[in-house]
């Protein structure tokens, strides 16, 4: 079937607005009367406030006033309900803000921060979740029995563990005594932050009559609203939220932010607007990051490659706070089989608490972490069995419709096509064909891939709404929460609107401001799921509006409605074009020549909300966790100078099954820009701590982005369309998705030709030149002849 618009590359709906520099940002938005907010933070990662004193800080010229935790000892979050507003009686890391500055002008509340004096008794700290975990170690949430949390999360009150996701599926010891080969491995990830353009900034505006209104940079409206009225007991109908444009949130601006605090001190400065930005420094050490992470993994294979027993432990380092770190956890848990049958499966997966700064989802939520576990696994068990990488996935792919995965799921007949996924894979990277000659003699080339699979990790009953609405000239207003931070997801709902329609695109429009009183609800924007649940809910609104359409015009026209068409913007009967009514005509109400009229304004009404998803067993983890699953995989073909451990991708190719591809252009842009992130934290990324948790690289020079010339030379993107029956004409989610591979593809293509085991990430310079010198001197001794003699060979030619 053609299409008019789904399927056809339309650039983004906002574009024109941000690269002219006229699209508003919560940034740019003053109010009269509004004040500014800056947060003291500690100096310390483990103490008891004794003291606080905040009398010079008053004496500084338009200093408002000066807030602190034990006036407001709110405890807010969304699963683990464990962050103060700011600290109570004890500060847990180093950037953890003690007390928050009101003043006039910006300038006058920077200055008075360092004017605050705290006093502190210093407690033992703990930075290594590894050593967290121990009998003896310093305790960071004693009262954690306390905190609200979600039912589906299971923190052990006594000890660091925010979280405990326990899976267990099949004889797993026995798995193991019947495999031939046996793998034991570690691997370990570092913290890194999101590295958005625009920081975490907010405004809150309390007002006399308890109606709160909130401007905030943040990726959805409705888990801020939720998150204030459980934590400070505010109506939910009495809290605005409004979402301007965003730049960017790739996770980090999902789950727990400033509002509830801003809005606290809203109140406490007499109810006049506060504005709260964060310095680049203070995203980096005061707001959430994403989690440091250890895998401990023993694999099982049988002589023939068949993948027969997995037992790992996951612990992510959670930092001082960990309300959205613990969801994270649990993916890294179910997520632990990617696209394998494995019939023997035990994972723990613990989210602790160590004195470093909080952390939060990232791009990918844990997807990224299990599969650059369990991909290098892949890729060494078949080394060791001496079977072919993609040969020992073809072995052990799921097949949908028969396969189950670790948590009892069946998938469904439609879920997509891994098989299909593989083959294409290695034929864009012409895998059967070795590599080329490298750019030096010293030098090395090599290919290396690997395979994912992701669906959205959300509640059960995690809904999303949709309304339109018909103006005079048949354009459509389209009420969506849908979050708009540069994924391109609000362009191709609104394609959807135009094609059912038959109306030009300029005819629908979507508000650029999210705002909780105007937009129609959704669960959040995060986990590549607002495409397929908002959606959804949009084609049940178009077919709610249809449907009352069709009413009118079948009465106008004289004919059943089952033999009504909405065509180019027209209502025609079905065989005989000409007999038509325009949109306009009945969109408000259908006037008759003589003035009669009949129907009204026209209102299409729909909503999304999963049937078939559950909680997941606290004890073995067994259940429906998600929605859809996305099959996918990146193969990469680089270059590796084993003289300086540096890294160059020459080419990299990314192939999923979509479903349904409603919009080529933002697919690829997505492809890219999650490929070029992926290989960033692969290669580059890190925050780096020194031993009392401060964070000493809190900036873009010292944290290192990848630049222009670390993007890899050649990027190939292709799509397979396996329609999901349940899904917006077949489609499936993207977002996430591109960057899950990259890193476990570069690990492999190293492995692969040189059989050293890179398990860390980032794979930086330095740590892949020290690993080739442990694992390979002789390789070192080999290039360093090599090197030396093109030398002379250059030496000459000069």
């Amino acid at each position: 079937m053609s299409h008019r618009y789904v399927g056809k590359p339309i650039p983004p709906q906002d574009g024109f607005l941000k690269v002219t520099g006229t699209a508003t940002y919560t940034f740019d938005l003053e109010l009269p009367g509004m004040l500014y907010a800056k947060l003291v933070t500690s100096t310390v990662p483990h103490a008891r406030i004794k003291k606080i004193d905040v009398s010079r800080a008053l004496q500084v010229p338009g200093v408002i006033r000066v807030v602190t935790g034990r006036e407001y000892p709110y405890r807010v979050g969304m699963y683990a309900g464990d962050r103060d507003l700011l600290a109570i009686d004890k500060v847990n890391w180093v950037g953890h803000p003690i007390a928050a500055v009101i003043a006039e002008t910006l300038e006058a509340a920077e200055k008075a921060i360092d004017l605050v004096d705290v006093e502190y008794e210093e407690l033992p700290a703990v930075f290594d979740p590894l050593e967290a975990l121990k009998p003896d170690a310093p305790l960071i949430h004693e009262k954690m029995e306390e905190y609200r949390h979600s039912p589906a999360f299971k923190p052990i009150p006594g000890t660091n563990i925010a979280n405990k996701f326990t899976l267990v599926r099949g004889d797993v010891e026995k798995g193991f005594k019947e495999s031939d080969v046996i793998l034991d491995e570690e691997f370990h990830i570092s913290h890194v932050s999101h590295c958005y353009m625009e920081v975490q900034n907010v405004i809150a505006h309390y007002h006399l009559d308890g109606t709160v209104e909130i401007w905030t940079s943040w990726q959805n409206v409705a888990p801020v609203r939720q998150i204030m009225a459980l934590s400070l007991g505010i109506p939910h109908n009495k809290i605005i939220v409004r979402i301007p444009f965003v730049g960017g949130g790739f996770g980090g601006k999902a789950g727990l932010g400033w509002e509830a605090l801003v809005a606290i001190l809203s109140k406490a400065a007499g109810y006049r607007p506060v504005k709260l930005v964060f310095s680049r420094k203070e995203q980096f050490s005061t707001a959430a990051v994403r989690e440091g992470f250890h895998a401990f993994a023993k694999a099982g294979f049988n002589k023939d490659g068949r993948f027969n027993a997995y037992s790992v432990r996951f612990i992510l380092d959670a930092g001082a706070y960990a309300d959205y770190t613990v969801n994270v956890g649990r993916a890294v848990g179910y997520s632990a089989d990617g696209c394998y049958e494995i019939p023997n499966i035990t994972v723990e997966s613990l989210t602790v608490y160590t004195n470093k700064i909080p952390t939060t989802a990232l791009r990918g939520f844990g997807y990224p972490e299990s599969h650059w576990v369990l991909e290098q696994i892949m890729d060494r068990a078949a080394k060791k069995l001496g079977i072919d990488p993609v040969e020992i996935r073809r072995i052990n792919l799921v097949k949908p419709g028969h396969s189950y995965t670790c948590t009892g799921e069946r998938l469904r007949e439609d879920a997509g096509d891994p098989q299909k996924v593989l083959e294409t894979l290695i034929d864009e990277i012409n895998w059967s064909k070795p590599s080329g000659n490298p750019s030096k003699p010293w030098k090395i080339r090599a290919k290396g891939l690997s395979l994912f699979v992701k669906g959205p990790a959300q509640p059960p009953n995690a809904a999303a709404s949709a309304i339109l609405k018909f103006n005079e000239d048949a354009s459509i207003d389209l009420l969506i929460a849908t979050g708009n931070f540069g994924q391109g997801t609000i362009t191709a709902l609104m394609q959807m609107v135009a094609e059912e329609f038959g109306l030009p695109l300029e005819k629908v429009r979507v508000d650029y401001v999210r705002d909780t009183h105007k937009s129609a609800y959704t669960w959040q924007t995060v986990g590549s799921r607002g495409l397929f649940t908002d959606g959804i809910a949009i084609l049940r609104a178009i077919e709610d509006a249809k449907k009352q359409i069709f009413r009118v015009a079948s009465e106008v026209l004289r004919c059943p409605e089952d033999q009504l068409e909405l065509v180019d913007g027209e209502v025609r009967v079905k065989g005989k074009p000409w007999e038509k009514i325009p949109l306009q005509d009945i969109v408000m109400g259908y006037t008759y020549p003589n003035g009669n009229s009949i129907g009204g304004p026209i209102i299409g009404r729909g909503v999304f909300m999963s049937t078939h998803t559950t909680y997941l067993d606290p004890d073995t983890g067994q259940g429906n966790p998600t929605i859809f699953h996305t099959f996918g995989g990146t193969a990469v073909e680089l270059e590796l100078d084993p003289l300086t451990g540096e890294i160059t991708i020459l080419k990299a190719v990314q192939v999923l099954d979509l479903g349904k591809v409603i919009n080529p252009l933002l697919v690829k842009q997505q492809t890219h820009g999650g490929l070029i992130m992926g290989a960033s934290i692969a290669l580059y990324e890190e925050i780096k701590f020194d031993e009392r948790g401060w964070v000493i690289n809190p900036n873009f020079t010292s944290y290192y982005l990848a630049r222009i010339k670390d993007i890899p030379r050649e990027v190939v993107g292709r799509y397979i369309e396996t329609p999901q029956l349940d899904g917006p004409y077949g489609a499936r989610g993207i977002g996430e998705l591109t960057m899950i591979g990259v890193a476990p593809a570069i690990a492999n293509a190293i492995y692969n030709a040189i059989g050293v085991k890179l398990n860390r990430l980032p794979m930086n310079p330095e740590y892949v030149w020290k690993t080739i010198r442990e694992q390979r001197p002789d390789l070192v001794e080999e290039a360093w002849k090599k090197f030396s003699k093109y030398e002379k060979v250059v030496e000459v030619a000069l």
